[in-house]
């Protein structure tokens, strides 16, 4: 058994959360041992992960009820590619319909299932299906990600992360036209209180900055260029949502369906372009950047059309 202590900077966050980020057990794990009774929260099993803690209260998890780790079966991603791979760290493009890697309840392909069918030998740091994993896209959105290879690039580049260093910039065709053109959103994100698959923009949720300028303005929908301060799960699908302007081809966020099936979408139009960062090796700030996958710009010329 392993005991912590939730610290007061995390009170208010969901017991499932908090546990994962004072243990570094994966959130999937969590959720096994509290369906196995085997999370405790002042004494008290834990019945439910949405269960909300205070802060300073005393957590207990039972080793034994920890069920073995998601597999990771390697299997290359039809449409994945490798942008550049060094000793030291792989960036790929990945395409939607991946996930950045495997986890309960997914069966599809990942990029971490990829790279080991590549035979790319990446860090073993972190939980084991996601080992070399410094950031996630989410499965339906395609573009640019970093992995690391050696143990020392994996504890920089998740620091740079952590500070911010890391340029990260995506292109997001919305419904509508935001007020202003060229604006900042901050606001606050954590798990929605009726869907644990999605996020909301709640008070007393982590810290949220997205910046956004426009690239072209069409009748039914504005091509954004974002560039995000923070990470956040979902970040820019809710805070796009938050001021009317949903990621066209994003139901789950209150985009039209009407429009995204007259222009062929059955995901939202989100692509990470561009990722920079300094090299953890050489100290070089490096940039790639991606092209638009067939699907968005096909979806791109249609509202260009009119």
């Amino acid at each position: 058994m392993s005991v912590f202590l939730i610290p007061d900077a995390l009170a208010g966050d969901r017991v499932d959360q908090a546990a994962a980020r004072v243990s570094g057990y994966s959130r999937s794990k969590i959720e096994a041992m509290i369906d196995a009774g085997g999370v405790l929260l002042s004494g008290a099993a834990v019945a439910k992960g949405s269960q909300r803690v205070s802060g300073g209260e005393m957590l207990e998890l039972v080793e034994e009820t920890v069920p073995a780790g998601v597999r990771v079966e390697p299997q290359l991603a039809d449409g994945l590619r490798i942008v550049h791979e060094d000793a030291d760290l792989v960036v790929v493009d990945k395409p939607v319909g991946v996930a950045a890697h495997p986890s309960l309840g997914w069966d599809g392909p990942s990029v971490v299932e990829h790279l080991a069918a590549a035979g790319v030998r990446v860090s073993t740091s972190g939980v084991a299906e996601r080992q070399g994993i410094v950031q996630r896209l989410d499965v339906g959105t395609s573009g640019l990600m970093v992995v690391a290879k050696s143990e020392t690039a994996y504890s920089i580049l998740k620091q740079a992360f952590r500070d911010r260093t890391v340029d990260k910039t995506y292109h997001a065709l919305v419904q509508g036209h935001p007020d202003p053109f060229v604006g900042t959103i901050e606001a606050p994100i954590a798990r929605h209180p009726g869907a644990d698959w999605k996020m909301a923009v709640i008070d007393g949720g982590r810290h949220s900055v997205t910046h956004y300028e426009t690239l072209e303005a069409h009748r039914a929908a504005t091509l954004l260029e974002i560039h995000l301060e923070t990470g956040r799960t979902h970040q820019i699908r809710v805070h796009m949502a938050a001021i009317g302007h949903p990621c066209v081809g994003d139901p789950l966020y209150g985009a039209d369906p009407v429009l995204a099936a007259r222009l062929g979408l059955v995901r939202q139009w989100l692509h990470a372009v561009e990722l920079g960062f300094t090299h953890p090796a050489s100290g070089e700030f490096v940039t790639f950047t991606s092209p638009y996958p067939e699907d968005l710009a096909h979806a791109l010329e249609l509202v260009r059309e009119g």
